[in-house]
């Protein structure tokens, strides 16, 4: 055995193996037909299973679709029957409410035949009537021996003057009612404007005379030959009065501003002692650029105090002119000031807008700083100016109404032209000539004297206040209310005059007999 070669035992091996591999595979055969064979019949068992299952499942759901079809037919037979049940009260209800319209119709058709016949008996009557008050007024025209117009005459006439009566009696139980309302808050509201206010006395005078430390220093004003006064009169616009009046000279002009030039820099020049017209020339142009400052500081220290901001700076210029600038002796940049006070104030205790009354106060008389260089009145040039400087609507409003140039048509306008009034009359505020105090006097009582039944009138209290006597034979005790209003009405027309003016009518009738 051991001499076997290894070739022989190899093929040995070989032929083991592949015996192994044929018994193997008819093995593996038989087992797989094996398992094949048993899940066939596992699955011919499960399908068995499945179908008897199914079945059964089958047969409970015909069940349960039989049980549900018959509860449905149930119910819906249940809900036909109810529905029929409604359908038929309805029916019966239809039925009754048809009864019942047939009911009412037959009730109306009466009713209409019963109206028809009322209806024609009142046409019956009221023919009947017409023809009675025809036959009355017939009889009441011959008894009166007065015909229907007539008689219409004679009665409206009558109702006139009663309701004429009346009303004068109304108004003046409304006046009066609201004379003490009005009086009461208006005193209340002017009273603390003013004592808010505290702005100092607005009176002032413009400074028109120079001091000279003597008499010597004339003749050096006047020069050689007069060169220099010529010299600074020429420069300033001004005019120079050099009298007999003790170590003084007057200065003379229309301007404002060239007064004031002229006053500084004759001040410089009697202070630096050198005076030729070069000298002057100097002078004058450092007073125009002193005066150009203190306008500008003036300007601003007025918006400032008002708390007026976002002026165009050429306004605030203007501003600053009005404080050489007087009316009547009153500074007008002060009344300026003064006026805007009051107004914002008096705005604030009637709920009005307070800004724009201030600013509206504050630039009303703008138009005073330059009226002598621009033809019209000053009310119309400081309205182009409010406009040309891009001003409210409603600040131009209330600077075109200040003066009633046109009619106030906002509250502010309205508080700007009471403020006004207020600053100018203060006692001390303004100073007036005594011809056109006496114009204005005059001018009140024609007023007075040009409605018919005045007999006399008194202008008094510094025309405060005028007295008007009428005739008590065609002015009767109602018609002096009418008559007071209406020379109320003509004065505030055609008058101007600072604060209010009190109209007093008098009737008097005296009867006199003597017992014999």
């Amino acid at each position: 055995m051991n001499n076997i070669s290894p070739l022989i035992l190899a093929v040995f091996v070989l032929i083991a193996i592949a015996i192994g591999l044929f018994i193997g595979y008819f093995v593996r055969k038989f087992i797989a037909e094996s398992k094949i064979k048993s899940a066939e019949e596992l699955a011919s068992t499960i399908l068995e299973n499945a179908k008897k299952d199914g079945e059964n499942k089958k047969r409970e759901l015909l069940l349960e679709a039989k049980e549900e079809i018959h509860r449905q037919r149930t119910d819906l037979e249940k809900e036909v029957r109810d529905r029929r049940g409604e359908l038929q009260r309805m029916e019966r209800r239809l039925i009754q409410k048809e009864e019942s319209l047939d009911r009412r119709a037959e009730t109306l058709e009466q009713k209409d035949a019963l109206i028809e016949k009322k209806q024609k008996e009142i046409s019956n009557l009221e023919e009947e009537i017409k023809i009675m008050h025809q036959k009355e007024v017939e009889e009441l025209e011959r008894i009166s021996e007065l015909t229907r117009e007539e008689a219409r005459n004679i009665l409206l006439n009558d109702v006139k003057n009663e309701i004429s009566h009346e009303a004068a009696l109304m108004i003046k139980d409304i006046e009066a009612k609201a004379k003490e309302e009005a009086e009461s808050r208006a005193r209340e509201i002017v009273v603390t404007s003013i004592q808010r206010c505290a702005v100092d006395h607005a009176a002032e005078t413009t400074v028109s005379v120079v001091a000279l430390p003597n008499d010597e220093m004339k003749g050096r004003i006047i020069g050689r030959e007069g060169r220099n006064i010529r010299t600074l009169e020429t420069l300033t616009g001004i005019d120079l009065i050099i009298d007999d009046t003790p170590e003084a000279v007057v200065i003379s002009g229309f301007d404002p501003i060239r007064r004031e030039v002229a006053r500084i820099a004759l001040e410089k020049l009697i202070e630096d002692g050198r005076i030729h017209p070069a000298r002057i020339e100097e002078m004058v142009e450092k007073a125009k650029k002193e005066v150009d400052n203190v306008i500008i500081k003036a300007g601003e220290e007025a918006t400032f105090e008002t708390g007026v901001h976002g002026i165009h700076p050429e306004l605030i210029k203007l501003l600053g002119r009005l404080k050489f600038r007087t009316s009547y002796g009153q500074n007008v940049l002060k009344h300026s000031i003064e006026v805007a006070h009051l107004a914002g104030l008096m705005a604030y205790e009637l709920g009005a807008d307070a800004n724009i009354a201030k600013r509206a106060g504050l630039l009303h008389d703008i138009g005073k700083a330059v009226d002598h260089e621009i033809e019209g009145p000053h009310v119309m040039i400081g309205a182009d100016l409010a406009k040309r400087y891009h001003e409210s609507n409603e600040v131009i409003h209330a600077i075109m109404a200040h003066h009633n140039d046109v009619e106030p048509q906002t509250v502010e306008a309205v508080l700007v032209q009471s403020a006004d009034a207020i600053s100018a009359a203060r006692p001390g505020a303004r100073r007036e000539t005594l011809e056109s105090y006496l114009k204005r006097l005059n001018k009140l009582e024609e007023i007075a004297n040009s409605f018919d039944g005045v007999e006399k009138s008194f202008a008094i209290q510094a025309g405060r206040e005028i007295r008007i006597m009428v005739k008590p034979e065609i002015i009767d005790d109602e018609s002096t209310i009418m008559l007071a209003r209406e020379i109320t009405k003509k004065i505030e027309e055609e008058l101007e005059y600072p604060g209010q003016i009190k109209v007093i009518v008098v009737r008097e009738t005296i009867a006199v007999d003597y017992a014999k």
